[in-house]
């Protein structure tokens, strides 16, 4: 039978599984199914519409609704959930005749906090499943309840179409009450007259707002519903062509064959000759693999953050170890270079201001800087004369910090010749002067420029004066990401950084507000700068100034943390991680953080041997809610614009909380700690002498 019965454990409303679902044919159910991807594409096939579904989106098939459900992402799961009318029938009478839909067509269109809301309850639901915590049969009930009322003020099928209608009760429910009695008496021969005498109002006026309502004429809607029940009479008996259209309503059977075609794009005869099979057969197609219900709480985990229910003994990392041991050095070649952008924005005095202060406080050997050879630099191509003041300007502004100069090189509105005799302008300049250090200088290409040009560079670099060439091509990368001014990027860039990874080559020393065309405030617009326009230190700024702290020596290394060691100091540095926490296409997922929230904790319980006297404890601690100077902007509203008061609360918000504490000489220190959210700890053991308690 295509038609499933849904069948329920006693006292427990909804059933809940995760699968990897390859093919699911056409089939209904006596139950409310939402579906919830969490991994890989899905297209789902509701009556005749067919939608695509993606990583987090959710997706409503209503009572009896007709669907299939086809995969060719072999890695796809999908927490599907089967709730019992019956149930919900106890709160809202007419649930029988209530249809639910989300937006599964729009760009972007799941984005909304009633999306969020709902993953958050579906997320709870999962979460008591797995736990079967005491009392988690009546936790269920209470959540599946706040769905239910979520689902009616947010999913409403009228208010899909018609969103002026949830301010308009008496409108609403006159509408259902009109879409309600087609759908119960498609199969009689209502007409037009008959709804607008019940409701009181003319023939002309019902037509027009069932049009405007539902999208569909009333003939076209009436239709609509009978050919959608024909195509379950047409798989599940073996009634007659005849038999089913007269069955649901039709005069004829032309015209079932004529809107069916309409619908189905094939007549019903095509369509039951291809998908009609035996029980068995149906069986034999579907191509489900079920997991554990367990296996899906690592991909839902974020909307359980702030859940109480949530266990989070589980959460607490216990880690061991000997400071006496080493498994190598540790190498800082994460400040090798630091992206500035173009040369250009170093003849602003502001931007000279954030890079002297990110020098001083990390020390980067090299500031890779783009387009010396501009019109903004005073440089045009065709050019009998190179003025090479503003790249001096520049280039001895880099020396003077004591960071060297990655220049690279782009042919972009050169011929060839043109931009070889810029070169040897710019080289032979520079040779003869005394204020810059000329042979340290570094050089690299865009990954586009041409191959003839490149070899003519090269000759002239290496050859003629000796410089250093950068063999990795280099390629811009101006995108947007509004997950760049996030926490999320402080764990994020040290992961990427630990387990040497390219995700950080993105990051530039500061944001350019110039070069937005769509900006919707001035203080975070998602550009990749480790500090804002206005100065103000991001979380990703931290995750650098974190690192910098560390010893050369590594002690150990997990996925989470790492620890090193130097002269008489030891540094341990825990911080947020999960498997895709390098990935920096997240933020859609991520769309709390729009709003403040509650933050969960993960627990530290380390245990440290190996460390010869007394120690002083220093730990630095930044996360959501401490030093994220986008979560404070967050909290203000996000102004637009700040004012004078708020440029400096946020100065001074963005930074980490710093704890001292003296530990006597133990032959085993334990150091508990936490990381609310998306941050990360760094905890310095200094070894003294002379404290005895």
């Amino acid at each position: 039978m295509r038609r499933e019965y849904i069948t329920y454990k006693k006292d427990m409303p909804v059933n809940v599984y995760c699968a990897n679902i390859m093919e699911y044919p056409v089939h209904w159910h006596n139950s409310i199914e939402i579906l919830y991807v969490l991994k890989g594409k899905f297209y789902v096939t509701i009556d005749s519409d067919k939608y695509e579904l993606i990583e987090n989106d959710i997706e409503i098939v209503n009572i009896d609704e007709a669907h299939s459900i086809v995969s060719r992402d072999k890695n796809n799961m999908i927490l599907v959930f089967h709730i019992d009318p019956n149930f919900f029938e106890k709160y809202y009478n007419d649930i029988q005749n209530m249809f639910f839909y989300t937006n599964i067509t729009d760009d972007n269109g799941q984005k909304g906090e009633e999306y969020d809301e709902l993953r958050t309850f579906l997320a709870r639901v999962t979460c008591e499943a797995v736990q079967r915590q005491d009392n988690y049969d009546e936790a269920i009930e209470d959540i599946l309840v706040k769905i239910l009322y979520h689902l009616i003020n947010n999913f409403h099928y009228l208010t899909s179409e018609r969103e002026d209608l949830r301010e308009k009760e008496e409108q609403l429910e006159r509408y259902h009450r009109i879409t309600k009695y087609i759908f119960n008496n498609y199969n009689d021969n209502i007409t037009l007259q008959d709804i607008a005498e019940k409701e009181f109002l003319s023939t002309h006026y019902l037509s027009h707002e069932i049009k405007d309502t539902t999208g569909y004429s009333f003939t076209d809607l009436l239709n609509l519903t009978r050919v959608d029940e024909a195509l379950k009479f047409l798989l599940d008996t073996d009634k007659t062509i005849s038999e089913i259209s007269e069955e649901v309503g039709f005069s004829h059977t032309r015209y079932f064959n004529k809107h069916f075609k309409i619908r189905f794009k094939c007549s019903p005869t095509q369509y039951r000759k291809k998908f009609k099979v035996n029980e068995e057969e149906f069986q034999k197609q579907k191509k489900i693999t079920y997991f554990e219900l367990k296996d899906s709480i690592e991909h839902i985990t974020y909307y359980l953050e702030d859940y109480d229910r949530y266990n989070y003994e589980e959460k607490i990392c216990k880690v061991t170890l000997n400071m006496s041991k080493e498994i190598g050095e540790f190498e800082k070649d994460f400040k090798d270079v630091i992206n500035v952008g173009d040369a250009f924005e170093l003849l602003i005095e502001d931007n000279k201001d954030i890079l002297e202060m990110i020098q001083d406080e990390i020390g980067f050997k090299y500031a890779r800087i783009l387009n010396v050879f501009s019109q903004d630099m005073g440089i045009f191509p065709g050019s009998k004369f190179y003025n090479w003041n503003r790249a001096r300007d520049v280039l001895e502004f880099l020396d003077t910090l004591g960071i060297g100069v990655l220049i690279v090189l782009d042919d972009d509105g050169f011929l060839q010749d043109e931009f070889i005799k810029a070169l040897k302008s710019f080289l032979s300049y520079f040779n003869e002067l005394d204020t810059v250090n000329f042979s340290e200088f570094k050089f690299q290409f865009v990954d586009k420029m041409k191959d003839e040009v490149v070899k003519q560079a090269k000759e002239l670099l290496l050859e003629e004066y000796e410089l250093a060439i950068d063999e990795e091509k280099f390629s811009y990368n101006d995108d947007i990401n509004y997950i760049y001014d996030t926490a999320y990027m402080l764990p994020s860039v040290i992961n990427s950084i630990v387990n040497k990874k390219s995700s950080t080559n993105v990051l530039r020393a500061f944001d350019v507000l110039d070069k937005q065309v769509n900006l919707t405030n001035e203080v975070f617009f998602g550009y990749p700068g480790l500090i804002n326009d206005k100065g103000i230190k991001k979380p990703s700024y931290y995750a650098y100034f974190l690192m910098n702290k560390l010893g050369d020596i590594l002690v150990a290394k997990e996925n989470g943390y790492i620890v090193t060691k130097s002269d008489n100091e030891y540094q341990i540095l825990l911080y947020s991680y999960h498997e895709d926490i390098d990935n920096l296409n997240l933020f859609d997922k991520f769309s709390k953080f729009r709003g403040s929230r509650n933050i969960t904790e993960k627990k530290f319980s380390i245990n440290i041997v190996g460390i010869p006297s007394a120690v002083r404890v220093t730990a630095y601690d930044i996360n959501e809610k401490i030093g994220s100077s986008y979560n404070y902007w967050m909290d203000m509203g996000r102004p637009k614009r700040l004012s004078k008061e708020e440029k400096e609360i946020l100065h001074k918000s963005s930074f980490p909380s710093i704890h001292f504490k003296s530990i006597k000489k133990s032959t085993i220190f334990n150091i508990q700690s936490k990381i609310q959210g998306y941050g990360a700890v760094l905890i310095i053991i200094r070894a003294v002498e002379g404290i005895n308690k």
